[in-house]
Order: structure tokens, then sequence, then C-alpha cells
């Protein structure tokens, strides 16, 4: 019998390869091309779930995921945060002063400018983390490193030269886990969050008015985000996220005064807030 799968963008090391080993260990992880092809496995089952990274605290957020998730026909049932620890790689017998070349992801490469300036080594372009460290690993030059993950080491055999050498210690990207069908929890849970869609009536001050509600509720919004639909610059969508059941009596009446104004709501899931989360809601309290 197969093993059930979560499916990822990326290569086999790639953070999204993390993520899953973390957040469900009891899972196969299922490297994907695209993130089209990650949601394609779990809509015709050969997944279970798929890692959708959403945004991190560096880059910002990722766009593909906010085009493809409100109509990919998923639905989000949790999330996860993973730490991004960047690690320079090298093939055996390579060491700090033999590198001259460092392959990885554009923004990995932005991440690690100190480590680039200190030691002179040039950045080359890759498509992707983990596929810099395959790389490096089939060519087997001392001159060349990588900059992945401790586990793209391990899979491609590569050595850990520096750890941690990314320069801001919060690099941290978020993943809204998605299924084929909703996992509603009952509303007496606690810490729970709620994502949704939703387009705003074309009246004036209309975004103002519908969000009104929310605040006159005391709901806590944690994500607003637009993005065009449709290639017209008048039809914008919002991704939300806000803390909370629909059936609280509070986000209820918020989403009532936003359908009030809005065009279209959509619910992608009710989930659990992460323990990331929580911990960090309690940190800064």
């Amino acid at each position: 019998m197969t093993q059930a799968a979560i499916s990822f963008q990326g290569v086999p090391g790639a953070y999204s390869d993390l993520a899953c080993r973390k957040a469900h260990p009891e899972l196969v992880p299922l490297p994907c091309e695209t993130f089209e092809a990650a949601i394609d496995a779990v809509r015709e089952g050969r997944a279970q779930l798929a890692m959708l990274p959403c945004e991190n605290t560096l880059a910002g957020r990722v766009p593909d995921i906010h085009s493809l998730l409100p109509d990919s026909g998923l639905a989000i049932v949790g999330e996860h945060f993973e730490r991004v620890e960047h690690c320079l790689l090298g093939v055996k017998g390579s060491s700090l002063d033999s590198i001259k070349r460092v392959h990885s992801h554009a923004v990995a490469l932005g991440q690690v400018r100190r480590l680039l300036r200190e030691h002179g080594m040039q950045p080359v372009v890759e498509a992707d983390t983990a596929g810099s460290a395959a790389l490096v690993a089939g060519w087997g030059r001392i001159e060349d490193g990588a900059v992945a993950s401790a586990l793209a080491a391990e899979l491609y055999g590569l050595e850990i030269l520096l750890r941690n050498v990314e320069d801001a210690a919060h690099n941290t990207t978020r993943f809204y886990v998605a299924a084929r069908e909703p996992r509603l929890p009952p509303p007496e849970a606690p810490g729970l969050m709620t994502s949704f869609v939703f387009r705003v009536r074309n009246v004036p001050a209309a975004l103002y008015k519908a969000l009104g509600g929310f605040a006159t509720n005391g709901i806590n919004m944690t994500k607003l985000e637009s993005y065009m639909v449709g290639g017209q610059f008048t039809a914008t969508q919002f991704l939300c996220d806000v803390e909370g059941h629909p059936e609280h009596p509070a986000l209820r009446r918020a989403l009532e005064e936003l359908a009030f104004f809005s065009r279209e709501i959509r619910v992608l899931g009710v989930y659990p807030a992460a323990a990331f989360r929580l911990a960090q809601k309690i940190a800064a309290d």
C-alpha cells in the first residue's frame, strides 16, 4: 500500500520539503515542479495535503499562491511557520577559503549578502536552493558552494561549511496547508484562524466601510492583501486572514457587514492557528 503524501513545489531538500517533514512527518513529501502541480496532486488524489508558501518575513508574499489558491478547489486546513536557516554547503574537501562562487535562488542570495561581502564570494543565481545543492554536488568542485538547507546537505552528500549564514535571524516562511475537503473545527476550539477572499462593490469608500465591521466587533485582522484578477486594474480581490471562527458572534457580524459592501466573499478555510503564531502573540503581550 502506498503511503499517504504531502505535495510541495520544489526539489527534495527545499525549505518546503523541510516544512512538510516537520509539520506532517507521517506523510511522504511529494516534490512537484510548480505550485499548480502541487495543487493538482491533491486535487487528483495523489497527495492528501499540499504545503504552499504564502509569505516570508523578508521577501514578502508569494504572488502565485494568492492567485492560484482561491480557484484551486482546495481548502486551507492548517498553517505552518518554517524558520529559514541558510547553510553554506560545499563538496567534501572544500573549505570556507576555497569557495569562490556561491549558487542559490535569487531571494536566498539576497539574504546572505554579509557572507558574500566578507568572504569575497561571487553570487550565481540558480532556479532554487536545493537544486543549487544538487548542482554543486554534481560538479564536485571545491570552488563552488551552495546556500541551501541542512536537509539539502544531507540529501546530496555535501558538507556544511557554515550554518545560519542569513543576514536576518527572523527569516521565516509561513505556509498554508491545503486539502481537498475542509476540516471545519468546532467554534469552541481555541486559537482558530479564518481565511477568505472578497471583492468590494464599486462604490466610494467601499473598502473602508467593508472593513469597519472588523474594527467595531474587535476582530484581529492579521493579513489583508490585494491583487488584480482578470487582467483588469478595476478588478481587485482581497485575501484576508482573521482570528476566530465564522460562527463566533463577533466575526459573524463583521462578515455580514463585509457582505453588504462586497460583490463576493469566499471562505478558503477555518483552521487552528500554528503554535508559532500563538507563541509570538504571547510574547508580544
